[in-house]
């Protein structure tokens, strides 16, 4: 256990994942006090300020970080400043939560994890669909042996709109910026390793997208080490909303998740069954799994436990969504080393 009377946060971007951990952590943390809230936006930072009772606004997350009042720090902003910012709260000894990916280049991520090595503090990287409580579920049911034998994994992931150009230039590319996060879910539903991809996909909703090397509609297939093997289908926009669904097939039976629907009302007539559409987008599908993965990460800094997603994690989900891209690249399956 940690003695301090609060655990003192300082949170670094004030976009909206900046802003869904603000919220949940001013509302449901009695044992949490907001330092700061740091990002180059001042009109962004004080307009979440004014909505968590005014708490101090940074325009340099340096001096958030190396405040006294804060222990733990979290990075929710762009993706080419998580690395530096990881190393500096590193050296100040804070803890860390991290929005994925860590980066996305393998030797940046090392340099981060060195860092976070050395100064023994925790880093705990934000995958937050592993505390979805239904894909939590299913996993616990494939580690009690429910269903035998996993055999086959199978991930639909689809957005209901692609994201901007602008963000389509800096993410990645699909697979390190949108298939990570079912990269990372495979390896936790099955608790294995991933150990070859292959990786196919096209451009077939917006052409503009071709332009940066890059696709918007994409099937992996999976091979793990146990055996399994695993499919994820990918499209930037799915007309009905965000499409989040799962199964896993093994020799004793087989585990689904559904859609969370807008409602759960259903209308029967003679001509059909109608329901509602699956809930828009990530913001509204994993509102509990984000206010649960706050909660892990509190309690780990409180009772000084490991986090339950590594840094180690975040590295690996980018050398899986490497050698996807190498796989769409070379029209061949691409085999895991993992170092």
């Amino acid at each position: 256990m940690i003695p301090m009377e609060k655990l003192g946060i300082g949170i670094i971007g004030a976009g909206r994942i900046g802003r869904i951990h603000a919220i949940n952590l001013y509302r449901f943390f009695p044992e949490v006090e907001i330092v700061g809230i740091a990002d180059i936006d001042l009109d962004r930072a004080m307009q979440l300020s004014r909505e968590i009772d005014n708490k101090k606004v940074f325009d340099d997350p340096t001096a958030l970080i190396n405040h006294p009042d804060v222990h733990a720090i979290l990075i929710c902003s762009s993706t080419d400043t998580h690395t530096d910012l990881i190393i500096k709260a590193a050296k100040a000894e804070k803890d860390i939560f991290c929005e994925k990916p860590i980066a996305l280049d393998i030797e940046l991520i090392d340099e981060a994890l060195t860092a976070v090595e050395e100064s023994n503090v925790k880093l705990f990287v934000g995958f937050n669909r592993r505390f979805d409580p239904n894909f939590k579920k299913a996993r616990e049911l494939v580690l009690s042996g429910k269903i035998g034998k996993p055999h086959i994994l199978k991930i639909t992931s689809r957005d209901p709109e692609p994201p901007p150009i602008e963000y389509v230039k800096v993410s990645g590319g699909i697979f390190a910026d949108m298939t990570i996060h079912d990269f990372d879910m495979a390896r936790y539903l099955l608790n294995d390793e991933i150990v070859e991809v292959y990786a196919t996909g096209n451009v077939l909703i917006d052409e503009k997208i071709m332009e940066y090397d890059d696709v918007d509609t994409a099937i992996t297939v999976l091979k793990f080490r146990g055996g399994s093997m695993g499919v994820i289908d990918n499209s930037r926009k799915a007309v009905y909303g965000y499409d989040q669904r799962i199964e896993i097939f093994g020799s004793d039976g087989m585990i689904s998740v559904n859609n969370k629907l807008e409602d759960e009302t259903m209308i029967a007539n003679s001509r059909s069954f109608q329901i509602s559409k699956p809930l828009y987008f990530f913001l509204e599908r994993y509102q509990e799994a984000y206010l649960n993965e706050m909660k892990e990460f509190v309690s780990s800094i409180i009772n000084n436990s490991n986090p339950p997603v590594s840094g180690m994690d975040g590295k690996i989900a980018i050398l899986i969504a490497e050698a996807a891209k190498k796989s769409l690249k070379e029209r061949k399956p691409i085999k895991l080393e993992y170092q």
